[in-house]
């Protein structure tokens, strides 16, 4: 297995383990760190499809949910600029909102999960219905929470991105796919970012491998009205086999499929080309993991990196605050660390205290540490395993912080160029 790319000397245990889980996965993959401002770790590896291509500098992988990190930063941008604020109701600036019970929900509760509306498959009547946003808007204007808002968590998992969205589309006036160009990409300069990227990037994007059948745990089963439960199975497994029964966490299977299997889920291709140029900003990102490591590293810097500022030291200190839990949660029925919109981070080291971000389905992720001024990204396109069966961010991460704290205390910050680091190209 060959992996390319660049790497500073002292972190290279993070190559070890990326190089090993190279070799045991088909498919490839991308990691990327900042440490202190700076690119340490930039390597990517394996192949981007099935057909054996090379995975390259530039190639991109649907992320999935790793997407909702990247819109929660957008939003928090526009409450610095007081566009809005979290306390605001959402119908103040979506009047459309407010109809079916849902006047008093709030921003904060959207960024929360804890707002009623991840019941997605009791709005739509198939999941094509998602590459259509006006129609999905409509849906959720009509729909009434499933639970009273701010007495429940539950994940909103194929919804939180079209909420976070339009709230952005109605105080900007921008399309949430220009916003992500326009707020991100250019002033960060960044070479892979897109949430509906245009037909001329999409050459750049990994093909999705699914996990042959029975790799990740259970089989494939399917319910008499035609809906795939595979992904959803798949994610209760990856819980179940993680101790939570022994812990004595119950699942409700029922919110599972609420909110991760609208009707013709089986149908439904994250990869196909028509998916990727809609905007479905809780799962259809494409992303490199350079890309996403430079916003988390503005994040984890106090809002800035390079002399570009994405938000005031104030915001981000709001932004990232663990909200209170409810007592009751569903979808994901365990304590996230919830902040506003980004989630606690688990590590095969530790939970970095402060640490904060967003994994998706199928192992990508990204996060960022303010106490260690430190940013992780990875994407991959194989292996589709949960973020609670998938365990390749956490020990990429875990390797992570092995390096940092082995570093000496004295900043490093500019006192290499990263083009003057060993080039990795190793079997």
């Amino acid at each position: 297995m060959i992996i390319d790319g660049l790497l500073h000397p002292d972190f290279y245990p993070v190559a070890q383990v990326f190089r090993g889980q190279l070799s045991r996965r088909p498919g490839g993959a991308a990691v990327c760190v900042y440490h202190r401002g700076t690119c340490v770790v930039d390597l990517w590896g394996g192949y981007r499809n099935e057909r054996g291509a090379a995975w390259t500098r530039d190639t991109m992988s649907p992320s999935f949910s790793t997407s909702k990190g990247v819109a929660s930063t957008l939003l928090h941008m526009m409450v610095d600029r007081g566009l809005l604020d979290y306390d605001d109701r959402v119908a103040t600036h979506w009047p459309g909102f407010a109809q079916a019970g849902k006047q008093s929900i709030t921003v904060r509760q959207v960024l929360a999960h804890q707002s009623g509306l991840y019941h997605i498959r009791q709005m739509i009547d198939h999941a094509d219905r998602m590459l259509d946003w006006d129609f999905m808007i409509r849906a959720i204007e009509r729909t009434p929470p499933i639970h009273k808002p701010g007495t429940r968590t539950g994940y909103h998992g194929l919804t939180y991105g079209f909420l976070v969205g339009e709230i952005l589309q109605r105080v900007t006036g921008r399309p949430f796919s220009q916003l992500v160009q326009e707020e991100l990409v250019g002033p960060l300069g960044l070479d892979g970012m897109y949430v509906g990227a245009p037909p001329e990037v999409l050459s750049r994007a990994a093909q999705l491998m699914w996990s042959p059948r029975g790799a990740i745990g259970p089989h494939l089963v399917r319910r008499p009205d035609g809906g795939l439960w595979g992904e959803l199975v798949m994610l209760a497994a990856g819980w179940v086999q993680g101790g939570l029964r022994l812990a004595g966490v119950q699942l409700d299977l029922q919110s599972i499929l609420d909110a991760l299997a609208p009707r013709g889920m089986s149908a439904f291709d994250f990869g196909a080309e028509k998916t990727l140029r809609a905007a479905i900003p809780a799962a259809n990102g494409l992303f490199t993991a350079r890309s996403l490591a430079r916003m988390y590293a503005a994040l984890a810097g106090g809002g800035e990196i390079d002399g570009v500022r994405l938000l005031s030291a104030k915001t981000l200190a709001r932004a990232t605050q663990v909200q209170n839990p409810t007592h009751s949660r569903v979808v994901i029925p365990f304590d996230m660390r919830w902040r506003l919109g980004y989630h606690g981070v688990a590590t095969t080291r530790g939970v970095p205290r402060r640490a904060f971000g967003h994994f998706g389905f199928g192992g990508s992720g990204a996060w960022a540490d303010p106490n260690r001024e430190l940013a992780v990204a990875f994407i991959v396109n194989s292996g589709m395993g949960t973020p609670f069966g998938d365990l390749r961010i956490a020990r990429l991460s875990g390797a992570v912080l092995d390096c940092v704290r082995a570093r000496p205390l004295p900043a490093r910050r500019n006192t290499a160029r990263s083009q003057d680091w060993p080039k990795v190209v190793a079997a």
